[in-house]
């Protein structure tokens, strides 16, 4: 973050990772869309973006290469800004991402930092990536359950963002590979403060819970809910496979925001009406305790 004259921020991010996804047009749209998250997280706007490429280009064909920057330049153009150069190298597997300037008033960033006993905690898309993705890779998913996967990760937390500027946000962070319980820690304990979740109030893709339950499950979700554990109380009725499910590593997550009681309902309405996807309340903020998290 860098403060320029007049109360104005530059803020940059970068982000890139191996395909999730088979088709690599998607790949590159999911890509984009993910490096551009931690912009909007910040109630920024992105003004332009690099490429970042590693590609075996003696052993796979250039039109996937193609396809997958093809991806990306459409997922940014959708976020109205260009890609203005970037780097690539030869690389064994295929990887792809881009580093993204954003800029926002100073009185207008939104921090992780800030949530207050009482506020409640909205969160604007879908959990469960991760866990499809995993299915994905050993070919257990549907093309409905690709597809619908595929949409959610590609959309964008641009209007989620904007909206945060319409209400009295007092924190947020976007869900990404520490996932839900791992984002939602940072932001409690940059707070000092605990927060009290409702298992039934969270929204999961369609066929997460059946491969949860065959142990589809990427070893970085299992890592996040080892790390987790000792900061977080279970309701006895939760077992070891909805502890993962809301530890799952999401690539391109949505928005976790904390705003009055009063305004989450709107807030979440709003964000549904942009993006289609489930946005709703699934907790609420409490004075610190023992534990930084409960699961209800």
């Amino acid at each position: 973050m860098v403060r320029l004259d007049g109360g104005k921020l530059v803020v940059q991010t970068v982000d890139f990772f191996t395909p999730i996804v088979d088709d690599p047009y998607h790949f590159g749209q999911i890509a984009a869309a993910n490096s551009l998250s931690d912009i909007y997280a910040m109630g920024a706007n992105p003004r332009f973006a690099l490429n970042i490429v590693g590609f075996p280009i003696n052993d796979l064909p250039k039109s996937i290469l193609s396809e997958i920057l093809r991806g990306g330049a459409d997922k940014t153009k959708e976020a109205g800004i260009p890609i203005v150069g970037g780097h690539s190298i030869d690389d064994k597997e295929p990887k792809y991402g881009l580093v993204v300037t954003g800029e926002v008033e100073e009185e207008k960033l939104v921090k992780n930092i800030g949530a207050r006993p009482g506020d409640a905690l909205v969160l604007t898309k879908p959990l469960g990536t991760g866990i499809i993705s995993t299915a994905i890779k050993r070919g257990l998913a549907s093309d409905q359950i690709v597809q619908n996967t595929v949409k959610c990760m590609a959309t964008l937390n641009d209007s989620a963002s904007k909206q945060m500027h319409e209400f009295d946000v007092h924190a947020a962070t976007d869900v990404t590979g520490f996932g839900l319980l791992g984002h939602l820690l940072e932001m409690c304990k940059a707070s000092n403060v605990s927060a009290e979740v409702q298992f039934k109030e969270l929204s999961f893709l369609d066929g997460v819970l059946n491969f949860a339950n065959d142990n589809v499950i990427p070893s970085g979700t299992q890592r996040n809910l080892e790390y987790a554990l000792k900061f977080i109380s279970f309701s006895d009725h939760l077992n070891e496979t909805h502890k993962l499910m809301t530890a799952d590593a999401q690539t391109s997550g949505g928005l976790l925001v904390a705003l009055p009681q009063s305004q989450a309902e709107e807030y979440a309405h709003q964000c549904y009406e942009s993006t289609g996807l489930p946005a709703k309340q699934i907790g609420v903020f409490s004075r610190k305790s023992k534990y930084n998290i409960f699961i209800k």
